[in-house]
């Protein structure tokens, strides 16, 4: 069985993951819509459905919020999923906010009450972006950007809500380009053989290179400062490498000698306020919007997939936690590291923009193909969570055939 074809569904051994999309008008043909509409590309607040008083957990004032709401409606899983991960691609200006929920039937058909995933804004002048801590019962729990199912009780069916909110004396509200949720199951004793070629051996992309070493005890309000900011830095390295980034007139605030503002500036964007960290997935995937970039996270089944995207020009973020020694090479973090693939070795090797190094020269590094994905797939390493960014010119790859598609 070739790389890309592990994970059929007739390999009950196998991992399993699915995407499913809301980016289109007639995606939204069965949603519940409460004062939004699909209008301009993009769903927005169209009447307001009510009035709320939104209090701010971590500092700003309270205040009176005008809202309209979707519901995505009933979405069947083609297999019992354990992890569930919301993102969006959205323009949040001044004064407005989303709310991003979910809930979830189980295979008795038993529902459970919503499950608030974000409070998302792109800026934190008004209001602070943020997860919810402390949502646990018997479906589940909510790990920060993750809806983890309760052991024996797998989800066979969810709905995504989702509250675009503006303040009263906002112009204009919310403007959700895309909604995602990626659903998957990860037996945790799984190994599979390491992927064949798929493409994309001997290409490489010209990722800039950022360290997050060169920022420690920078801005340390934010998960700490550099040293803690894998996340931040991909997710600047990205958005460079498709031609943005902030303007100078927003990044005042940052120390005018730091030599890469903007993974200050990155770090700032992404952090939640409750988490206490710049880790959270969806935020990272999130905050390109307001550059004009599409994003998500969802999960891969192999570097053979991931291939994909190198030939189709498009990096690829990838979340992987390991013990010392299990990579050889790399910087090691108790937390779990990012880091950027930005292609393949001719000999099949993954070419990686790891933050995790000293200074922007030492950031490309190659690790071995089989210790890299073993790394990246296992249960506990990651299971082959990524999240991506990209121009909506520049198309995604196809999915691979007979596979549930995954992006």
């Amino acid at each position: 069985m070739t790389g890309e074809n592990r994970g059929r569904s007739d390999d009950p051994t196998a991992p399993r993951a699915v995407l499913h999309r809301w980016s289109e008008a007639r995606h939204f043909d069965d949603a519940v819509l409460g004062g939004t509409a699909w209008s301009d590309g993009a769903l927005r607040l169209e009447s307001v459905e009510g009035d709320e008083t939104f209090v701010d957990q971590h500092g700003h004032a309270a205040l009176a919020w005008q809202y309209a709401t979707c519901s995505t409606g009933w979405r069947e899983l083609p297999f019992p999923a354990e992890e569930l991960i919301p993102s969006w691609t959205a323009l949040t200006p001044p004064g407005t906010r989303l709310m991003v929920r979910l809930r979830v039937r189980d295979e008795d058909g038993d529902v459970s009450p919503w499950y608030v995933m974000a409070h998302w804004a792109s800026g934190d002048e008004e209001v602070h972006r943020t997860t919810l801590p402390g949502q646990t019962g018997p479906f589940g729990a909510v790990d920060v950007d993750v809806f983890v199912a309760a052991p024996g009780r797998p989800v066979l069916a969810y709905d995504l809500g989702v509250r675009l909110a503006r303040t009263q004396d906002a112009p204009e509200g919310p403007a959700v380009r895309a909604l995602h949720v990626a659903a998957s199951s990860t037996p945790p004793d799984h190994r599979q053989p390491v992927s064949g070629p798929a493409g994309a051996w001997g290409t490489v992309l010209d990722v800039p290179r950022r360290s997050q070493e060169l920022h420690t005890g920078h801005s340390p309000q934010w998960d700490g400062g550099g040293e803690a900011w894998s996340a931040p830095t991909c997710t600047s390295m990205l958005v460079e490498y498709f031609g943005h980034g902030p303007a100078d007139g927003e990044m005042t605030w940052i120390d005018p000698a730091d030599t890469a503002p903007q993974v200050d500036f990155t770090a700032r964007a992404v952090y939640d306020y409750a988490y206490k960290g710049c880790g959270n997935w969806a935020f990272n995937a999130a905050h390109p919007a307001r550059y004009g970039l599409d994003g998500m996270v969802t999960r891969l089944r192999s570097l053979s997939e991931l291939e994909r995207f190198i030939s189709a020009g498009i990096p690829i973020a990838t979340a992987q936690s390991f013990r010392i020694g299990e990579l050889a090479g790399a910087g090691f973090s108790p937390a779990g590291s990012i880091k950027i693939v930005c292609g393949f070795t001719a000999e099949g090797d993954v070419v990686v923009n790891d933050p995790l190094s000293a200074t922007d020269e030492e950031v490309r590094r190659i690790y071995p193909r089989g210790e890299f994905e073993r790394v990246w797939l296992s249960a506990s390493g990651g299971g082959g969570v990524v999240y991506l960014v990209h121009p909506p010119e520049l198309p995604l790859p196809a999915n691979v055939p007979g596979l549930e598609p995954n992006w």
